[in-house]
């Protein structure tokens, strides 16, 4: 293990929100809530999960009014507004209490346990955790094999325009203290681009950060809603967006330093990104 100087937030976390975006998730809302619920409950993290239903025209409001009954942590969400991907999670940011947060899908894909140690690290004074499919120890089952090859792609243009480690800027499933929710506001991605310019600005305005290893599967119930021919003008959007603010913003957003300490870094690059990597 090594050490590299970053700042940290000592600030004791005591609230947990999962922010759950789901339009028309009948088949696997009520068991992506009960697993997550239970695995929370198992390791005491207090939670609330917020889960924001983004329009659905089938069951899924009514089932989770009566998963409800059944567990009091979890708040149901309408987002009566306009609809898309980054809006509801907008809308569930802007209804969640916790002082910490975790972004996770409604179809399974991202495992409960990866969300345990999201807010481990979050105690141990991180201001943001990200989650890499693709670093050691991390994988993916039944990714197709064409999204998966822009999924890299798309990555790899991220890592060389903003000159970062990062390598799965583009998975929506992160964590952040609330504090850099809303240090990166005014969020501006209405649909899937808010699962990068949430990560990309916590870089750019100085947050702290690491990265874990997680596992991915694909959904078993539903249709996915990223439709990639769709999303190619709006992430290059938020990334030159984003850039543009890195390069020529003087600094004007940039979280107030305070006195840095040492926190304990993985040799592998999973752990802390010094100054230099994270803008």
């Amino acid at each position: 293990m090594k050490s590299v100087p970053v700042q940290v937030n000592r600030e004791p976390l005591r609230l947990l929100s999962v922010v759950i975006p789901a339009r028309d998730e009948e088949g696997c809302i009520a068991s992506t809530v009960e697993h997550l619920h239970v695995e929370l409950r198992i390791h005491s993290v207090p939670h609330e999960i917020v889960v924001v239903d983004d329009g659905s025209t089938d069951s899924t409001w009514a089932i989770l009014q009566n998963v409800r009954k059944r567990i009091p942590e979890l708040k149901p969400v309408l987002n009566a507004g306009e609809h898309g991907f980054g809006r509801a999670i907008i809308c569930g940011l802007d209804h969640m209490s916790g002082d910490a947060v975790v972004i996770m899908m409604a179809d399974e894909s991202d495992d409960c346990r990866d969300v345990v140690r999201y807010w481990e690290l979050l105690n141990e004074g991180w201001d943001a955790v990200f989650g890499s499919r693709f670093l050691r120890g991390g994988g993916v089952i039944d990714y197709p094999w064409l999204k998966l090859r822009v999924n890299r792609l798309a990555n790899l243009f991220i890592r060389m325009m903003f000159r970062v480690r990062l390598n799965d800027t583009t998975n929506a499933f992160k964590a952040y203290r609330t504090t850099v929710i809303d240090g990166c506001r005014p969020l501006l991605s209405p649909h899937f681009n808010l699962t990068v310019e949430l990560p990309l600005k916590t870089m750019v305005r100085g947050y702290s950060w690491t990265v874990i290893p997680i596992t991915w599967r694909n959904r078993r119930s539903g249709v996915p809603k990223l439709k990639i021919k769709e999303m190619g003008s709006r992430y290059l959007f938020i990334c030159l967006y984003v850039w543009l603010e890195k390069y020529f913003s003087r600094g004007d957003y940039k979280k107030p330093r305070a006195a840095a300490e040492s926190v304990p870094a993985l040799d592998s690059g999973q752990g802390a990104q010094p100054d230099s990597a994270r803008g």
